[in-house]
């Protein structure tokens, strides 16, 4: 089917993603349906409709520069402002048990991919990018999808699969610490008055210099190129050293430029974590990039597919996330962790640090606000990790 904008037409494909982005944003943060929603729902759904009546070409050199160039750039931003020593030094009871929650994540994602494999095409990709992000977040999301790139429809199918469980998983969060069986065997876990001011405070627009945006964007490119060069010489190099089983484990490490590029940047902030602290929007610019992203997976999704394989995909990422809860319950429980401490710490695994930190704020549990963010975005820099382990090893079973 022809489209009437043309696969050709860079500027108007670049100012559609562009504008997309941007009005899901304003829609997420300036009313409550789209709140509820997500903005990557927002963005998903919009070029969907755009692309099924036929106003946007299913494929563009504009979408392969997204993945190509877009995301990689958008992870080291993202990562810039965690600082692994304060992670350590004033969050680690909440970090042992959100490597718990970690730990249910990738039980449960294990058992979803064997109970689901013959039913749900391209499940071991997909359960890399889950399991990534269900460590992680949107960002780890992301580079899986690149790294393994599966078809664009079953890409649009975990967002809608993943976005309707977080909403459900929320909800079942947000009501545990009301219900008395929970109050009875945890410690804590009442919520306290939520205070506006401090949400307000915590949620304020931040100041940011032209210097922040130039030092911040000519660190993360200096990071892509230097990781992408070294990764493209690492797979050639070691490809051709015979094959061997050690070969190719470490090729398969080296060479994979999203590792490289957590890989590094986690070096350079904890070498330098003043200097990135000290930057400012580089998360705004990485999340930006990030809606890009999430607007282009939308393109080249086929209504039909996608309906078709929402169910199964829902069921899939229900398995995971109760498998993350249910263990961090379970532990919670036999190593006297406070009910907060480990509903937080579900969801800053399964949600990622900012639906984690609106949970604290909305519980009125303000002296675990900045705890869960720190120990959430750690979840950024062992997400890929994990993906990458979880989905090689899916795909050598299939």
């Amino acid at each position: 089917m022809n489209s009437v904008i043309s696969a050709d037409d860079v500027w108007m494909l670049w100012g559609f993603i562009a504008v997309w982005a941007a009005v899901s944003i304003y829609l997420e943060q300036r009313f409550r349906w789209a709140a509820a929603v997500s903005g990557a729902v927002l963005a998903l759904a919009g070029a969907m409709l755009f692309t099924n009546v036929g106003i946007l070409p299913t494929e563009s050199p504009v979408y392969d520069a997204v993945w190509t160039y877009v995301v990689p750039l958008a992870i080291p931003l993202l990562l810039f402002q965690i600082n692994l020593r304060k992670i350590l030094r004033e969050s680690g009871r909440l970090l042992f048990m959100f490597c718990i929650s970690a730990i249910g994540t990738m039980i449960g994602s294990i058992f979803a991919f064997f109970l689901f494999k013959e039913q749900i095409p391209h499940l071991d990709k997909i359960g890399g990018m889950i399991s990534a992000s269900y460590i992680g977040g949107g960002v780890n999301f992301a580079a899986m999808a690149a790294k393994f790139s599966p078809p664009g429809e079953f890409v649009s199918s975990t967002v809608v699969a993943d976005n309707f469980m977080m909403a459900l998983l929320f909800f079942i969060l947000m009501g545990i610490p009301a219900v008395k069986w929970f109050q009875n065997r945890f410690a804590g876990g009442k919520a306290a008055a939520p205070r506006q001011n401090e949400a307000e405070a915590y949620w304020k627009r931040k100041e940011i210099s032209l210097q922040d945006i130039a030092l911040g964007l000519g660190a993360a490119f200096a990071i892509v190129v230097v990781s992408v060069k070294a990764a493209a010489y690492f797979k050639e190099r070691l490809a051709s050293d015979g094959g061997s089983f050690f070969a190719q484990f470490i090729s398969g490490i080296l060479g994979d430029q999203y590792l490289l590029l957590t890989t590094l940047t986690l070096f350079l902030t904890f070498a330098f974590p003043r200097w990135f602290e000290k930057l400012k929007g580089t998360q705004e610019i990485g999340t930006y990039l990030i809606y890009l992203f999430f607007v282009v997976i939308g393109i080249p999704a086929d209504l039909r597919i996608i309906l078709m394989n929402a169910p199964l995909l829902l069921a899939f990422v229900f398995i995971i996330a109760m498998s993350n809860l249910l263990v961090s319950l379970a532990a919670g429980k036999i190593l006297r962790f406070r009910l907060e401490e480990v509903l937080l710490a579900t969801n800053a695994s399964v949600g990622g640090p900012t639906t984690a930190a609106a949970m604290a704020i909305a519980k009125g549990w303000r002296e675990l606000i900045a705890p869960i963010m720190l120990v959430g975005t750690f979840g950024y820099l062992i997400g890929n990790y994990v993906g990458t382990m979880l989905g090689t090893w899916f795909s050598s079973l299939l």
